[in-house]
């Protein structure tokens, strides 16, 4: 693939620079008007603008600021899931925030600056470029968690969450420096043009480095053992919040690992041990505690883990065809997780939920839409035919076995069977529990409608008509020099 490449080019940041602007116009308008349904509205200009720009850029691979920013394919379809997050989560938070009473314009604000953190960590193949725009993503996070300032739930998710964060955070940078040391330079082209020669000079520092960068974003992406954050954080958060938490900063830091691993220490293949045990443990105990939960959120958030062990499971493996699976697998896993979400979210507006699994009793007779689409988001997590979860699950799962990793393949499709346990239980409370009360109703509004409309299609079609998807994440492969 012929990469073009200018030294500094703005045209290349922008969808970065429209959502920037949009985040701006709202931070101005929001203090003078009071229509928070403008600043959403906003929102949404903001991201589609930055999304129509971001597809402009598929198959035009260019680089430029001197190499720290290259925008391919692999950076054009990692940015469309971060803003098609980031839409979907605007729109179903506006009915949620004001049945809570914590809409603020910052909200919307946060979304946008996060969205533009996630796709600097895609789009570059410079170390310190990616940690610039790791807190980026992050610091809006923190808040976001927080948003609930009145619920000491809330508070505690942001407390932890930043206090992990900053942790993670500084694992990232310490490995950076070690990197720098050992080759000289944070830019991941040269680093895997002399790679041999730095092994050979700096071998030590060249792996303290790598083993700091990984646990860094270990953190991030919920790999245990670095997850002891993630259910208190998602349980805490409010629910649309934790939607986005689920797939948004997951697929950044996966976009990350993926384009430091693969693409600039391709050849550090005394690495594949600590990912192949990072994969299995990620699995089996996301797997395992989920089972205990009674909480929705909770359960999710242990769900969340142990398929960031599934996408461990490509990172181990290698190859331009795990990585094609990895994409493939996040853009499935947006669709059927924030549908899940969504459907949690009109539940917990009512007042008084805890987003308890008892509290989904008595759905079906009440909202048998709404119960069936729930069935169908929790079968696609769980990997059930003809649902994107499966053709996810089986892309990774097959690339893995074709690379020789048949005993990890075999701990990650029994750890899929035990999933099923859990993902049946909200299905199976919504169609055949007996509430002890009247069912509460809920209020479908039309933002909420268009998501779930989008979600249970996206869940289908890529399940259903899966080639053309994946021939996409397949061109999305960044280019090997």
């Amino acid at each position: 693939m012929d990469i073009r490449s200018a030294a500094i080019d703005f045209g290349l940041l922008s969808p970065e620079i429209a959502i920037l602007v949009s985040a701006m116009v709202i931070m101005l308008l929001g203090v003078i008007i009071k229509s928070r349904g403008l600043m959403a509205f906003l929102s949404l200009v903001g991201l589609i603008i930055g999304l129509v720009l971001a597809i402009q850029h598929w198959s035009q691979p260019q680089s430029g600021f001197y190499g720290m920013v290259l925008v391919d394919n692999f950076a054009v379809l990692f940015s469309v899931i971060f803003i098609a997050c980031g839409i979907l989560t605007v729109l179903m938070s506006r009915d949620y925030l004001v049945a809570k009473g914590i809409e603020k314009f910052e909200f919307y604000v946060l979304i946008l600056f996060s969205t533009v953190g996630m796709m600097l960590m895609a789009s570059s193949t410079d170390l310190v470029v990616i940690f610039l725009g790791l807190e980026i993503m992050s610091v809006p996070l923190y808040v976001l968690a927080g948003m609930a300032r009145h619920d000491a739930g809330s508070n505690e998710a942001s407390i932890k969450y930043f206090m992990m964060g900053a942790f993670a955070s500084a694992f990232v940078v310490y490995g950076i420096a070690l990197m720098y040391g050992a080759a000289g330079t944070t830019d991941l082209r040269r680093i895997l043009a002399d790679f041999s020669f730095i092994k050979m000079q700096s071998e030590y520092l060249l792996y303290s480095g790598a083993l700091m960068i990984l646990f860094g974003f270990a953190f991030k992406v919920a790999a245990v053992p670095f997850h002891m954050w993630v259910p208190d954080v998602y349980e805490g958060a409010p629910t649309p919040v934790t939607g986005y938490f689920s797939v948004a900063p997951k697929a950044a830091g996966f976009a990350a690992l993926l384009r430091i691993f693969i693409y600039g220490f391709g050849d550090m293949t005394e690495m594949t041990t600590i990912f192949w045990i990072l994969a299995a443990l990620t699995m089996t105990v996301g797997n395992i505690l989920a089972i205990y939960q009674s909480n929705i959120k909770r359960m999710l958030a242990y769900s969340s883990i142990a398929h960031a062990g599934y996408l461990l499971v490509a990172l181990t493996a290698g190859g331009e065809g795990c990585v094609s699976a990895a994409v493939y697998y996040l853009l499935a896993y947006m669709f059927f997780t924030i549908g899940a979400f969504a459907v949690i979210t009109l539940i917990d507006n009512r007042t008084g939920s805890k987003a308890q699994v008892d509290e989904i009793k008595g759905l079906s007779a009440r909202h048998p839409y709404l119960a069936v689409l729930l069935a169908l988001f929790m079968l696609a997590l769980a990997g059930f035919p003809p649902t994107a979860g499966f053709l996810g699950k089986f892309y990774i799962f097959s690339e893995a076995i074709k690379n020789g990793f048949i005993w990890l393949t075999i701990i990650a499709v029994l750890n899929s069977m035990v999933s099923v346990y859990y993902y049946l239980r909200p299905v199976v409370a919504a169609f055949f529990g007996k509430p002890d009360k009247e069912f509460s109703p809920v209020s479908l509004k039309p933002a909420l409608f268009i998501v779930l409309l989008i979600t249970a299609a996206g869940t289908l079609i890529l399940g259903i008509l899966p080639q053309y998807w994946i021939e996409l994440s397949r061109l999305s492969m960044f280019p090997l020099i």
